[in-house]
């Protein structure tokens, strides 16, 4: 996404583009203001990733992010631990893998330490489906980031990174 010079930062944030932070006030608490403006940027990047899946491979969010979970565990994964790692209960996982079972994305079998629980895994016509996906997921959030340079998002990583290591640390305080 290339800066466009006719289309500054002033009025692509004005109060009639803004959404999600057109509710900030001049006066709010700056604390206020970023929050409201990483929601923004995430929620916009996530809608656009959406309708990019669904156009060109027929796909939703929770599909892509399930197919990575696994393609990132090639002993498959048990799928109380799939929920955990999507965030999403139980029966969500079930219904998406029967859905990809039926594709033969995914083959789901006893897991041997508990026979209760299922283990669920790529099939390689899962593999390569989601190795062609994630190739161009890759180069979509390439281009979304390529307004920045990259030692500024090598910035925005590390700011970032500390954020979530104090927001951890919170957690585990409060817990």
């Amino acid at each position: 996404m290339k800066r466009n010079p006719k289309m500054t930062a002033e009025r692509l944030l004005d109060d009639q583009s803004i959404g999600l932070e057109g509710r900030v006030a001049s006066d709010d608490h700056q604390s206020l203001k970023l929050w409201l403006r990483l929601l923004s940027c995430s929620t916009q990047i996530e809608t656009l990733i959406r309708k990019r899946l669904r156009a060109e491979f027929g796909i939703t969010l929770a599909r892509f992010d399930y197919l990575a979970q696994l393609y990132r565990n090639p002993e498959g994964l048990r799928m109380s631990a799939l929920s955990r790692f999507l965030m999403v209960t139980g029966g969500n996982v079930t219904g998406l893998t029967d859905e990809l079972e039926k594709e033969g994305f995914v083959e789901r079998s006893a897991n041997p330490q508990d026979r209760r629980s299922s283990q669920v895994r790529l099939t390689p016509k899962g593999r390569r489906a989601f190795e062609k996906i994630a190739a161009v997921h890759e180069a979509w959030v390439v281009e979304i980031f390529s307004g920045l340079g990259a030692a500024e998002q090598r910035q925005m990583h590390g700011l970032l990174g500390e954020l979530r290591v104090q927001l951890t640390a919170g957690t585990q305080d409060a817990g």
